[in-house]
């Protein structure tokens, strides 16, 4: 049987149902507060973006602070309920991430042509996709120009 409680973030108010591991597990990475997913990615993404080195209790209370501004004057609509709130503050995260600058490029796991491992054997940098038989540039061009179609 699992335990589960449900725990309120400290920054957007969200309520969500974790095991008690789990919230210790939060708490630990945030210095002892409780913070949602989208809270813990707003955070992450705080320290991408400052354009300096901020510590992790920084960038929490700059999202924090994000949040209760967010909260104070949205609180002034009359008609909000809590999954717009949400709605909301994921767009808006989503667009300050797509805005920002991108720190981090992925890489290709496989040595380019001519990079080799040291002591390694030499290797032919191998195509992503493979040709084989009646697919290879060549034949298609034989074929196209016996037929005189594809011109």
């Amino acid at each position: 049987m699992v335990i589960s409680v449900v725990s309120m973030c400290e920054c957007c108010g969200l309520s969500e149902e974790c095991t008690p591991e789990y919230i210790d597990l939060v708490r630990e990475r945030h210095l002892g507060r409780w913070l949602c997913g989208l809270c813990a990615e707003a955070v992450k993404d705080e320290i991408r973006r400052a354009g300096r080195i901020i510590s992790n209790e920084e960038a929490i209370e700059r999202h924090a602070s994000f949040s209760r501004d967010f909260r104070v004057r949205d609180s002034a609509r009359k008609s909000v309920d809590s999954a717009e709130l949400l709605i909301t503050a994921t767009r808006r995260l989503i667009r300050r991430s797509l805005s920002s600058a991108r720190l981090l490029r992925s890489t290709s796991a496989r040595p380019r042509s001519g990079e080799e491992e040291e002591g390694a054997p030499s290797r032919v940098a191998q195509p992503a996709v493979s040709r084989r038989g009646r697919c290879s540039p060549t034949s298609i061009d034989q074929s196209c120009s016996e037929n005189n179609q594809f011109r």
